[in-house]
């Protein structure tokens, strides 16, 4: 594919992010810095797509037309770049997340940063093309895509150095870092990063696979708070347990109990701010949505399937007061969710912009509000000191 065919498709996912409002306004750095650093100049040769039954590869040497679609495909479409025993392990990530993570970190020239998991090396690319050159370190667990990073941030004219390395461990002999984001997501946030940071420092991460964080460390250096600042689906960090599909739990015990559920279940397919609460409430239940075959709105009957990835399970199929969820297993999945979702609503149904997350050195726990509400669900009282003056 031809440099001018290129520029069409980047033309045109830049249009796509434009329409979607997801060019930030307080950053047009970005933009720039995008323009000046295509995505192509930083996919390897060969990327993976999912057909839905397998990922099959997709190579630019054999397929250049159907490669290039992939890297350029959409805001919110990642192109995946490697798989590790058939699953995701790598991938360049969505240009649309991308750029909202990067917006608020709020870099500004002069700034070192920290970069947990390279990866392609574009993230990379684009911190160094707003801190300046030299001012950009970024951790890979993997040795062989660290070097081939390190390949294309050269050819790029990106001063970023790249070390092999546990990124949860941080960097600390090339600290202390204004800035620290990571590229992939932590159910617990590792306390180096923080301990390595400045006071004042900011911190960008996943959490969870759903939503992305950002929390501003203490003067005295011993805790950070901060918002959720949006959604962000991200791998997590190489070697977490993939743990069971709701196929192998609900196998291994099929048998359950039936029983009315008052709730509508097409708002667990469409609401981001219930999904997040639910998450924030009960982290280890996997709310998997989907439609049903057969006839009716949308492909068939709403249905979400409930588990926690060992021994339980729930499906909750219907919606307008005529849901049923049907459960199996030790726990009861579908009444944890029901309960978690009262929960959300007589809360007043906050946005995933309401709620925030302290982390110490010892205890880390979201709130809903503000820190001084405590963790969602217990609710204590916290010192005066633990709420956040940093704007979000």
């Amino acid at each position: 594919m031809s440099v001018r065919e290129f520029g069409g498709l980047r033309r045109r996912l830049a249009a796509a992010m434009e329409t979607s409002g997801e060019w930030p306004e307080r950053s047009p750095w970005l933009r720039d810095a995008v323009e000046a650093l295509p995505r192509h100049a930083f996919a390897p040769d060969r990327l993976w797509q999912w057909t839905g039954h397998a990922y099959v590869p997709v190579d630019r040497a054999t397929a250049p037309d159907s490669w290039a679609r992939l890297v350029y495909a959409g805001p919110d479409d990642a192109a995946v770049t490697q798989l590790t025993d058939g699953v995701p392990s790598s991938s360049l990530s969505c240009q649309g997340v991308v750029v909202d993570m990067l917006d608020s970190l709020r870099v500004e020239p002069g700034h070192r940063v920290l970069e947990l998991g390279t990866g392609t090396g574009w993230n990379a690319a684009l911190l160094a093309h707003r801190a300046g050159p030299g001012r950009v370190v970024s951790v890979e667990v993997d040795a062989e895509l660290a070097e081939a990073a390190r390949g294309r941030l050269r050819a790029a004219g990106a001063d970023v150095t790249v070390h092999v390395g546990d990124g949860a461990e941080g960097c600390p002999e090339d600290g202390p870092w204004d800035r620290v984001i990571a590229t992939y997501a932590v159910d617990e946030v590792p306390w180096p990063w923080i301990a390595q940071a400045r006071p004042g420092g900011r911190l960008v991460f996943p959490w969870g696979r759903l939503g992305h964080v950002a929390l501003t460390v203490a003067d005295d250096g011993r805790s950070a708070t901060g918002w959720v600042q949006g959604l962000a689906t991200f791998m997590p960090a190489r070697g977490t347990p993939p743990g069971a599909d709701w196929w192998h739990v609900h196998d291994a015990r099929p048998h359950g109990t039936a029983r009315p559920f008052p709730h509508d279940v097409r708002a667990l397919r469409d609401d981001a701010h219930l999904l997040f609460a639910l998450r924030v409430a009960r982290p280890d239940v996997i709310v998997v949505p989907g439609p049903a075959p057969g006839p009716g709105p949308s492909g068939g009957e709403p249905v979400v399937r409930l588990h926690d990835g060992a021994a339980s399970w729930a499906v909750l199929t219907g919606h307008d007061g005529a849901a049923v969820a049907r459960q199996g297993g030790p726990r009861r999945l579908a009444d944890e969710v029901e309960s978690a979702w009262d929960w959300w609503t007589a809360e007043g149904s906050p946005p995933l912009y309401d709620f925030g997350m302290t982390v110490t050195p010892d205890h880390s726990f979201v709130w809903c509000g503000g820190p001084e509400a405590g963790p969602v669900g217990e609710r204590p009282a916290f010192p005066e000191t633990w709420k956040s003056s940093a704007p979000r």
